[in-house]
C-alpha cells in the first residue's frame, strides 16, 4: 500500500498549507482528498509536489507491504 503520511509531515514542516497548494500551485482539492485517503496519484502529480517542496519522492509517499496489495500472477 502507498501511504502519503510523509507528505503530511513535509507539508507541516514547510511554509505551505493545503490552501496555498490549491490557490498558489493549482493542486486540485480532489488531489488533496486523494492524499488524505491514500488514493492513487499520477506520477505527474507526485513530480509536481516534489517540485513545490523541493524534496524527494520519499518525502511525499512511502510503500508499506499490505495483505490488500494485488497478488502477483
Amino acid at each position: 500500500m502507498i501511504t502519503y503520511k510523509p507528505f503530511w509531515e513535509t507539508l507541516k514542516s514547510s511554509n505551505e498549507s493545503t490552501y496555498t497548494l490549491i490557490k498558489n500551485h493549482n493542486i486540485s482539492s480532489s488531489t488533496i482528498d486523494k492524499l488524505r485517503n491514500n488514493k492513487p496519484l499520477t506520477t505527474t502529480t507526485i513530480n509536481d509536489l516534489c517540485q513545490i517542496f523541493n524534496c524527494t519522492i520519499e518525502e511525499i509517499a512511502q510503500y508499506i507491504p499490505s495483505e490488500n496489495d494485488q497478488l502477483k500472477l
